[in-house]
C-alpha cells in the first residue's frame, strides 16, 4: 500500500469512527445502528466486554471502591442517607414499614455510593493521563485493522451505508425526511383501514343487492377475505399496497392495481399543469402587487385572488361548461385525452384556488422582505431595482411560498375528485369516491395510500427546496 493510499485508509477511518461515536450519542440512530450492524457491533461488544476487565479503569474503580469500604466511607454515607430519609418522612407525614424504609435507605446509599467511585475513578484516571475504554474505542481500533474492516463489509454492509448518509448532512436530511414519510404512509393506511372496517357499510349486502341470502353474503365475504380478523385483514392490505397486488374489486373482476395504474396518472397530470399554470401567473402578480403596494394594480389583483379563493370548484366548473361548451361551443365539457382543449376548464378550475394563495403569500412575503435592512444596503450600493429584486428579494421570499405551493399541491391532488366529477374525468378522486359507498376496501386504501405516497414525496422535494433557499437551514444541517 502506497502513502496516499495509507493516509486516504486513515482518512476513511477516522471518518467512520467519528460517524460511528456521534451516532452512538444520537438516541434516534443509535438503536438503528447497532441493529444494521448486529453481526459486526456484537463481535465488537464481545471484544470489549473482555478488554474493559483488564482496563485500568476497572482496576482503578476496584481499587478506589476497596479503599472506601475500608475507611467506613460508606458506613457513613449511608448514615447520611438515613437522617435525611427519616426527616424527609417526617416532613411529609409518610408511615412505611421497617423492610420498605431500610431497602429505600440500601438503594439511596448504593446509587450515592456509586457516584462517589465513578467521580473520584474519572478524576484519578484523568491526572494519570488515562481514558476509560468504550464501546466506540473498541470499534475503532478493530476497524484499524484491515482485514477485519475488510470482512466486517458484508456482514456489516447495512450499517457503513447508514455511517456514510449520516456523515453527509444532505444525504442524512433527505433519509431523515424519507423515513418520517414511510411512518405517515403507513398511519395513513391504518387509519383509512380502521375507519372503512368500522363503516356501517356492508360490501356483500351493498353489492348482492337485498335479495341476497345468508349463504350468497357468507361465500362473498369468504372470497375477499371479510371474514377475517381485523389484523389478518389489514395485514393482507397493507401488504396488498407495497407489493402493488391489491387483487380484484368487490364491484367487479377488475384488478385494482392496473386500474389505479390507469387512473392515477390522469389526477397527476392534471394537478402538475394546474401547479405550473397557477405558478407562473401567481408568482409574477404577487411581486408586481408588492413593488406597488397599494397601487390600483395592487387592489386590482389582490380583489381577484380573493375571488379566486372564494368561489367553489364545483359552482366554477359548472359556469365554465354553461359558457364556454354549452353557450359559445367553444371548449368540450367532458374530459378526454385525445383532445387537449378537453383540459383547459379542468386545468384552470382546479389552478384557480392554488393561484389565489399564491398570489397572495407572494405579495405578503416579498412585503415583508423589501423593507429589511439588507435590501436597502444592496440599493445603497447602487444596484438597480430589478437587480435587488431578482438576487436579494424573491430568492429570499421564495420560503412561505415553497410552503403553500407544497400544501395546495397535497390539497389538488386529493381533493380533485369534485373536479374530475364535474368535467367526467376518470381519475383517481371520482375512482376512490366511486368505491366509497359499497365500500371497496382495497381499492379505497390503494387510492388514497398512493396518493398519500405522491404527496409525501412532494413534501420531501419541499423540504429540500427549503435547504437550497435558505442558508440557514443548510447551515443548521451541517451541525448535526
Amino acid at each position: 500500500m502506497g502513502v496516499t493510499e495509507a493516509a486516504g485508509h486513515r482518512q476513511l477511518i477516522s471518518n467512520i469512527s467519528i460517524t460511528y461515536r456521534k451516532i452512538l450519542l444520537n438516541p434516534s440512530y443509535k438503536y438503528l445502528l447497532l441493529l444494521l450492524g448486529a453481526p459486526v457491533n456484537l463481535v465488537v461488544f464481545l471484544i470489549y466486554m473482555f478488554q474493559s476487565k483488564k482496563d485500568a479503569y476497572t482496576s482503578l474503580r476496584s481499587k478506589i471502591q476497596a479503599e472506601l469500604i475500608s475507611t467506613g466511607f460508606r458506613d457513613k454515607l449511608r448514615t447520611e442517607q438515613l437522617e435525611q430519609l427519616k426527616r424527609k418522612h417526617e416532613f411529609f407525614g409518610q408511615k412505611v414499614s421497617e423492610e420498605k424504609f431500610n431497602r429505600e435507605l440500601e438503594t439511596l446509599t448504593e446509587s450515592r455510593f456509586r457516584e462517589v467511585v465513578e467521580e473520584r475513578t474519572r478524576k484519578q484516571l484523568e491526572l494519570n493521563g488515562k481514558k476509560r475504554l468504550t464501546f466506540a474505542d473498541t470499534f475503532e481500533s478493530l476497524i484499524a485493522n484491515p482485514v477485519f474492516f475488510a470482512v466486517s463489509w458484508i456482514p456489516g454492509m447495512l450499517m457503513y451505508i447508514l455511517l456514510f448518509l449520516y456523515s453527509r448532512p444532505y444525504l442524512k436530511f433527505i433519509f431523515e425526511r424519507l423515513i418520517m414519510s414511510v411512518f405517515v404512509i403507513f398511519g395513513v393506511a391504518v387509519l383509512v383501514f380502521t375507519i372503512l372496517h368500522l363503516s356501517p357499510f356492508n360490501p356483500a349486502a351493498n353489492i348482492l343487492g337485498e335479495t341476497a341470502t345468508k349463504e350468497q353474503i357468507a361465500a362473498f365475504n369468504q372470497l375477499h377475505g371479510l371474514d377475517q380478523p381485523y389484523w389478518t385483514q389489514l395485514w393482507n392490505n397493507i401488504k396488498g399496497i407495497f407489493t402493488f397486488d391489491l387483487g380484484k374489486s368487490f364491484s367487479g373482476s377488475e384488478e385494482i392495481t392496473n386500474s389505479i395504474a390507469r387512473k392515477f396518472p390522469v389526477t397527476l397530470t392534471l394537478t402538475v399543469i394546474s401547479l405550473l399554470f397557477a405558478m407562473i401567473i401567481a408568482i409574477p402578480v404577487g411581486i408586481i402587487s408588492a413593488t406597488r403596494k397599494n397601487s390600483f394594480f395592487d387592489y386590482t389583483f389582490m380583489f381577484i385572488a380573493l375571488l379566486g379563493l372564494s368561489i367553489p370548484n364545483f359552482w366554477q366548473g359548472l359556469i365554465f361548461i354553461l359558457n364556454f361548451s354549452i353557450k359559445l361551443q367553444w371548449l368540450p365539457a367532458t374530459y378526454n385525452p385525445q383532445n387537449w382543449l378537453s383540459m383547459i376548464m379542468p386545468v384552470i378550475v382546479l389552478g384557480t384556488g392554488l393561484t389565489a394563495a399564491v398570489a397572495r403569500m407572494t405579495r405578503s412575503s416579498t412585503l415583508e422582505v423589501i423593507n429589511e435592512d439588507y435590501i436597502l444596503t444592496a440599493k445603497a450600493k447602487g444596484l438597480g431595482k430589478r437587480q435587488v429584486l431578482r438576487k436579494h428579494a424573491v430568492r429570499n421570499a421564495l420560503i412561505p411560498i415553497i410552503t403553500v405551493i407544497g400544501l395546495q399541491f397535497g390539497g389538488m391532488l386529493g381533493g380533485s375528485a369534485v373536479t374530475e366529477k364535474v368535467f367526467n374525468i376518470s381519475g383517481i378522486g371520482s375512482y376512490i369516491v366511486d368505491k366509497q359507498f359499497i365500500p371497496d376496501i382495497p381499492a379505497i386504501m390503494g387510492g388514497v395510500v398512493y396518493t398519500a405516497i405522491t404527496i409525501s414525496l412532494v413534501n420531501v422535494i419541499i423540504d429540500i427546496m427549503y435547504a437550497f433557499f435558505d442558508p440557514r437551514i443548510r447551515s443548521k444541517m451541517k451541525q448535526y
